[in-house]
Order: C-alpha cells, then structure tokens, then sequence
C-alpha cells in the first residue's frame, strides 16, 4: 500500500509524456490519417484521460485511504478510471476487426473512410459512457469511523451491498473483457487461416504485417495486464455468492487485487513504448516531427535574431561621414 503512490505517479509521468507523444505525432503527419491510426490516437486519449486522474488516487493512498477533494471528483476520477477500462478495450477491439477485414477482405476494406472511423469513435465513446453511467451514480464519499478517513467508495443500497458488489463486476467482466477478447479472439484465428490458405505474394504485404504487428503487440499488452485483475474480481463474485467459502482464497484475493490493479494501470504507459519498438514507421514519423520543428525553431530564432539587428541599426544615431574642418 505504501508503495502504490510512488508507482502511481510513476505511470501518469511516462503515460502522460508517452501518450501526449503518440497523438502529436499521428496528427501532425498529413499522411497517418488512416483508419487504424483513428482507433490509435483514440486509445491514447483514453489513456490520457485516465492518467490526469491518477494524481488524485495517488494522494487518496499516499493520506492512508482520505480523500481529500470532495464528492464530485471522488465521482469523475472513479468514473473515467472505467471509463478507459471499456473505452480501451472497445478500441482495440476496432482495430482487431479493421485488421481483420484489411486482410481477409482486401477489396472490401478499400471502401473504408475516416468519416466511419469517426463515426464508430463516436459510438464506441457513447457505449463507454453509458457503461461507466453507474460507476458515476453510485461513487460517493462516506466516513469510515474505524480509520477515521472519508473514503471513496461504491455506495451501494446497504441491504443489497453484496448483490450490487456481484452485479457491477460481472458487468466489468462480461462487456468490458469477455465478450471483447471472444471477438478479439476470433478475428485473429479467422486471420491466422487466411494467411495459411492465401498463396502466392501478397499487395502491400510489408505494410499490413507491420500494421499487423502494432495491432498484435497492443492486444497481447492488453490480456497480458488486464488479466489477471478479471481473474481477481471473478473470484471476488464467486467468494461473495458464496460458491466459494475458502478463506485462504478471500485472503489470497485481497492481497493479490492491488497488485492486478497497478498491473492493469500500467497498460496505459506500455502502450506508447509497443508504437515506438514495434513500429518503425512509427520512430521515422516521431524522427520527422522532431526535425520539423528544430527547422521550425531554427528558421524563428533566425527571423528574430534578423529582426533585432534591423532594430538597432535604426535606433544608431546617424553618424557624419567625414571629419568637418573649419
């Protein structure tokens, strides 16, 4: 627990810098609006929006369990932490069916614009939203008098704690990992029986493995972090419907349930790392950009350095151009 603070912080610094990066980059480039890139960039604003709250839990742990910044942050900073746990999944879940059809369906995905890109972003918004709606309702702050702290909390119906408890992770777990990974999952061996099937050189084959890649490398990061925190809270709604009545399990859960949370925190600053050594077109974007604006830089300075120059030769008072002689 004391530990957490410090490594909260430490994700919302790289996160933030990696992700900031990652958008700068792929809108600035004319030539990176592509669909996948759309899906791409809106995974990095979930991220984001997620890491601007990670200060606060920082400070809740790092007061001992206090939340110190009153109901409605206690509201939003709970609300957008789900929310990027359904957004982020919800937009690589696009990206697998993109790249499903890119493949499998070549001919057909050419008809894809960014306007539908857009459209499905917009949608895929609203669906996190509405599926984060009873985090916000329910989130509230409330005085724990054995710690003496005000805690924020899930303030479900007392008589029914346990049942709203079970109720809202099995909707986590079913919506926000299950059905997602299953067609995560099948897109994936649909692609895996294509390139066994399919003969012969393939158009722009080098380009589509190495979109590929990126896509493959932000799903494995995915499951890999996102895991072992569903198996947690599985088990924490198996435990609470009392089909399993083992305490060294409930004791196991509790210890284990931080750790599978900071695990699944840090997806948000992987991510940016899986673009820069995965993708190399992705290193020469970032390499253009920086050199974009060195040149920027170095063409301003001069321009004002030339300026100043201009200035003083005019503030000079005018000087005869011989020695008078009387």
């Amino acid at each position: 627990m004391d530990l957490l603070p410090v490594f909260y912080s430490f994700i919302c610094i790289f996160g933030f810098i990696g992700n900031s990066i990652v958008i700068a980059v792929l809108c600035l480039q004319r030539d990176l609006k592509t669909v996948a890139n759309i899906y791409i960039v809106n995974l990095a604003t979930a991220d984001l929006l997620f890491l601007v709250m990670l200060p606060f839990w920082a400070t809740y742990y790092a007061f001992g369990l206090n939340w110190i910044f009153g109901t409605v942050m206690c509201k939003i900073s709970s609300s957008l932490l789900n929310l990027n746990l359904f957004a982020s999944i919800f937009f690589i879940t696009c990206m697998s069916i993109d790249r499903y059809m890119a493949i499998v369906y070549p001919l057909r995905s050419q008809r894809r614009t960014l306007t539908q890109a857009v459209i499905v972003s917009i949608c895929v918004w609203a669906l996190a939203i509405m599926a984060t709606f009873p985090t916000f309702h329910f989130r509230n702050t409330y005085y724990l008098k054995n710690l003496d702290v005000h805690a924020c909390i899930m303030d479900f119906p007392e008589k029914h704690y346990s049942s709203w408890c079970v109720a809202m992770s099995l909707v986590k777990i079913t919506f926000g990992f299950c059905m997602p990974v299953t067609v995560i999952i099948t897109c994936y061996l649909k692609i895996g029986l294509h390139f066994k099937k399919s003969k012969g050189p393939v158009i722009n084959r080098q380009s589509r493995d190495r979109v590929l890649k990126i896509v493959t490398a932000i799903v494995v990061c995915f499951l890999v972090c996102w895991l072992p925190f569903h198996l947690l809270t599985f088990l924490d709604v198996l435990t609470r419907m009392e089909i399993i009545m083992d305490c060294k399990i409930e004791t196991f859960v509790e210890a284990a349930l931080p750790i599978s949370i900071c695990l699944a925190f840090s997806n948000s600053c992987i991510n940016p790392l899986l673009y820069c050594f995965v993708g190399n077109q992705f290193r020469k974007n970032f390499r253009h950009v920086i050199s974009s604006i060195k040149r920027l830089q170095s063409t301003n300075s001069q321009h004002s350095s030339s300026r100043k120059g201009s200035d003083l030769r005019e503030m000079e008072p005018n000087r005869p151009k011989g020695n008078a002689t009387v």
